[in-house]
């Protein structure tokens, strides 16, 4: 045969007798390559997983450009780089190729700038010297915490990353096994020598026998491939271990926290726990810079940042004011924390914080040498010791509202110079009793002011600083205050006030407190006091406040209590005045507001040294002249009864400073108070139209 016959005859067994898988294995793996292709990329194109990741790519690029984060790491840079040092020798990581080619095709869509700015920004966890940032760069890095906070809402409401990441590893992992066992199956079947039969005699020969020279090549092509694929096959069953024994679902930034020395970032979970690990596969430097914008306590910091931008000393000397007391006060409400320049306010003498959470006072607080009191409401405070050093000596006064026992400061009870100690919460909830520390410290502590709602007054109080408290304040808020022994063992007590305890009885506990000059019961559940006979006792007693009870009547035993300046019965419901209550000869203070009083007695003209007198809200249609016999009533208040003229005979009241008489039935008033020289008309209270039946000259008298 010619040369021809032979391309003929060749050509003819390569068509028809030779075996289709290697005829066509070039392009079986091309195939091959294009299936595991697609199904490796399409969890990342898919609509439910490409939003998160090109979300998360995009965040997470601008956290390590962002200034702050070099800023915020740099402080312990230097205890980082040690604990790398030291533990780099010892550990070593073996990552599956296959986990880490799927990280490095998801780290692929990161920005390019991301990784050459670790380098730029100063290695690990950047420059130990870095520059401060700017207000600018400080507002950029707020609206990035913003973003990470959604960011983490909204990925870890779902696991659909995880989920598509298990079962494309599955696909493959089943595209792997099929490929496998057909290709292992046909390999043995690429012949050398091939068998030949020509049913149509094209060659001349019924049958015959031809050579295929690359069966060889093939042959071991063939189980190279199956090598590749089982070895692929390991990356995935690899991969579905890291899945399921790394938990994929949580992450942990354990030693995050321990590295950096930011204790409170969270841990995280679901779809955004995933996203960590995958980044951890490239590089977990990343995850590391990325824990900053995760962390409050550095979210606090970038805004104390914006605050001393924000609050200058100029905008803090236009918000001091003169309090009550004739104190320069300092109010900051609901701020990320305190100023710098709020320590250079050296004429500040009251600090208010309201609503400030995780507030850490340095050393700076010692150049303000007047402050003498503080106030907490709703603050959780931390306290340097050279801080705590300063305020032991200059801290008077410290006012404590809590909502929770973390916002009592526990360095408080160590203030030895503290005299007054004002506490409002509930130390008392369904579940537990808030046990307040030992105040064996407070021994300079005089005045002390619970707001609250305990059954019987704290045992620290009573062991701690009744030798030597001079003041007591329980408002117990409607809580019934059940025992009240321990009373007694203050026996150096100089006033009590038991306000909304709702006691229905005058303890018979504090009958022993010897010295006490003020005792106020108010607004509780008072319906008899005959327990005022043991008052006798009480020779120092000054001030007595039964007011907002439901007493009805006033005992005979009210004139033993000779001491008594100022007496408190209004807001009850006493209808008439006895006479043995005028037998209090120092009384110069008496109010008999919102009761069902109907008429004065005569006997109030005893009340010599009477200088207040309040009975509005009452039934009393007439004035008795006696009344006008107590000369030094500088103050009468008659307002809201049933009078329907005040008798001529009030001139007598030379001292009369303040006169209120609204809301009575009056028709006009008497030209004689125009000779009640030190009454003004600003603290003369009374209906425009009975003022106008004065003659014009008392009219003017009243204005000079």
């Amino acid at each position: 045969m010619d040369r021809q016959q032979y391309d003929l005859i060749d050509q003819w067994c390569y068509d028809n007798a030779i075996l289709w898988y290697s005829k066509y294995f070039a392009y079986i793996i091309l195939i091959h390559t294009l299936i595991f292709l697609v199904s490796s990329h399409f969890w990342f194109k898919f609509p439910g997983t490409s939003s998160k990741i090109e979300h998360f790519v995009n965040i997470l690029g601008k956290c390590l450009e962002s200034p702050w984060t070099t800023k915020s790491l740099s402080t312990v840079y230097e205890d980082i780089q040690k604990k790398e040092e030291g533990s780099s020798k010892s550990e070593s990581a073996v990552y599956s190729p296959y986990i880490q080619s799927s990280a490095s095709a998801f780290s692929s869509s990161l920005p390019k700038n991301v990784e050459s700015n670790v380098q730029k920004n100063g290695g690990v966890f950047g420059n130990p010297t870095a520059r401060m940032i700017d207000k600018l760069e400080c507002e950029q890095a707020k609206a990035l915490f913003e973003k990470v906070k959604k960011f983490r809402l909204y990925t870890e409401k779902g696991d659909i990353l995880c989920k598509m990441y298990t079962r494309q590893t599955m696909l493959r992992l089943f595209q792997s096994f099929i490929i496998t066992t057909y290709i292992w199956d046909l390999s043995p079947d690429i012949l050398y020598i091939v068998h030949c039969i020509d049913d149509v005699q094209v060659t001349g020969f019924r049958e015959f026998f031809c050579i295929h020279t690359l069966r060889r090549m093939y042959t071991m092509l063939s189980y190279v491939y199956i090598a590749v694929i089982c070895l692929y096959m390991c990356t995935c069953i690899y991969t579905l271990y890291w899945i399921y024994f790394y938990k994929l679902k949580d992450y942990s930034f354990e030693k995050v926290r321990d590295e950096t020395g930011i204790n409170d970032i969270p841990d995280v979970t679901k779809d955004f726990a995933f996203l960590l690990h995958l980044i951890d596969q490239y590089d977990k430097l990343y995850a590391r810079k990325f824990a900053v914008f995760l962390s409050d306590v550095s979210e606090n910091k970038l805004r104390q940042l914006n605050l001393n931008y924000e609050w200058s000393t100029e905008k803090l000397e236009m918000r001091i004011v003169t309090n009550s007391d004739k104190k320069k006060e300092l109010h900051l409400f609901m701020l990320p924390g305190i100023p710098n320049s709020t320590f250079e306010m050296v004429q500040l003498e009251v600090l208010k914080l309201e609503l400030i959470n995780d507030i850490f006072i340095g050393e700076g607080i010692s150049k303000l040498k007047s402050l003498n009191e503080l106030c907490l409401y709703n603050c959780t405070i931390k306290m340097e010791n050279k801080a705590l050093v300063f305020l032991k000596v200059n801290l008077h006064i410290i006012r404590v509202k809590f909502s929770k026992t973390e916002e009592i400061p526990q360095w408080m009870y160590n203030l030895s110079s503290l005299k007054e100690l004002h506490l409002e919460g509930n130390l008392q909830t369904d579940t537990k009793t808030c046990v307040l520390q030992s105040m064996r410290d407070l021994e300079h502590l005089q005045l002390l002011h619970l707001k609250t709602n305990v059954i019987k007054v704290p045992l620290t109080i009573t062991t701690d600083i009744a030798q030597h408290l001079l003041h007591l304040t329980i408002n117990n808020q409607g809580t019934k205050l059940l025992s009240l022994n321990s009373v007694k063992k203050f026996y150096v007590l100089v006033t009590l006030k038991l306000i909304s305890c709702n006691l229905e009885r005058i303890p018979s506990a504090i009958f022993s407190l010897s010295n006490l000059t003020e005792l106020d019961l108010k607004d509780n559940n008072l319906k008899s006091i005959e327990e005022i006979a043991s008052f006798q006792h009480f020779g120092k007693l000054r001030i007595l406040k039964l007011h907002y009870n439901s007493i009805v009547d006033i005992p005979l035993y009210t004139a033993k209590v000779a001491s008594v300046e100022m007496l408190y019965l209004n807001k009850n419901k006493i209808s008439e005045l006895p006479p043995h209550l005028f037998k209090l000869s120092k009384l110069f203070h008496l109010e008999l507001g919102f009761n069902c009083i109907k008429e004065i007695p005569a006997e109030i003209e005893e009340l010599e040294e009477l200088q207040y007198l309040g009975i509005d809200h009452n039934s009393i249609t007439k004035l008795p002249q006696e009344l006008f016999k107590c000369a030094k009533l500088q103050v009468l208040i008659l307002s809201h009864n049933l009078l329907t003229d005040i008798p001529p005979n009030i001139e007598r009241l030379t001292h009369l400073r303040q006169l209120e008489i609204t809301g009575n039935k009056l028709s006009e008033l008497p030209p004689e108070l125009g000779k009640c020289v030190c009454l003004k008309r600003e603290h003369f209270i009374v209906e425009e139209e009975y003022f106008n039946t004065l003659p014009h000259t008392v009219r003017e008298g009243f204005v000079k």
